[in-house]
């Protein structure tokens, strides 16, 4: 158990998730819901009619829809392999550029707050799980350890770069939370703008749609080959340095 376990923010993190997670397992209709909302993020075979059907299925909620949005992006952020891309682009594409980008960048806020806390809380072999494996959190602890809070930034600047493992590998280090939360905010912001605008001007161009999940995808996959090369370069400066 982690030092900081009895703080206010640690044992409302926890609490938070105890509660989210017995209300998922007990009430079957609110199981149902989340789990036609986070299949409706992750079915990308065919972007135009995922999105149009996310944005149905947020305003089948009418006036809750944005939140609803919001619970569908902290889930996300404490379930890895979940993308925020399609929620980001359809929060545009539902409430306007401006709008879509508040409520998408504050969801994702409370999101890394949630699992930088849960972090402090959780042992490690729980938070790779939630990370989605050891790989991302053993890069990111050679980046943190070489570059500080400075990395955050650059690392939420950076679109290839998973928004998840560098949350809870940020709240299993020594580094404070507003530095943290500030390095997010700030470094989050331009990819949200840029994916809310995306998805309002959007106006359901199939052709659109497609190029720029062609974009996120074929930068998503250069960041997963060049994640062994960073950790093995990481490393050897980590050792270099030590010696």
């Amino acid at each position: 158990m982690n030092a900081g376990f009895f703080r206010p923010r640690v044992i409302g993190a926890l609490a938070l998730l105890v509660v989210s997670a017995t209300l998922y397992l007990t009430i079957p209709e609110l199981r149902r819901v989340l789990d036609n909302g986070l299949y409706l993020m992750t079915d990308v075979g065919n972007v135009e009619s995922s999105v149009k059907q996310l944005r149905d299925y947020l305003l089948g909620f009418g006036v809750w829809a944005p939140i609803v949005s919001a619970l569908l992006m902290v889930i996300q952020a404490v379930i890895a392999p979940v993308p925020a891309f399609m929620i980001t682009f359809t929060n545009g594409l539902l409430f306007g550029w401006a709008w879509g980008a508040a409520l998408s960048w504050s969801s994702a806020m409370a999101g890394a707050a949630l699992c930088y806390w849960l972090a402090r809380v959780l042992a490690r072999p729980a938070v790779e799980k939630l990370a989605g494996g050891s790989r991302g959190l053993e890069v990111f602890d050679l980046f943190f350890q070489r570059y500080g809070v400075h990395s955050i930034l650059v690392a939420r600047l950076l679109p290839f770069v998973p928004f998840d493992p560098v949350s809870y590998g940020a709240g299993m280090t020594k580094m404070r939370f507003w530095p943290f939360f500030l390095a997010t905010g700030i470094g989050q912001l331009p990819a949200t703008l840029l994916y809310s605008w995306l998805g309002y001007s959007a106006t359901g161009s199939a052709r659109f749609l497609f190029l720029m999940f062609s974009i996120v995808t074929a930068i998503a996959i250069v960041g997963w080959i060049a994640t062994p090369l960073l950790k093995t370069r990481l490393r050897r400066a980590s050792q270099e340095r030590d010696a």
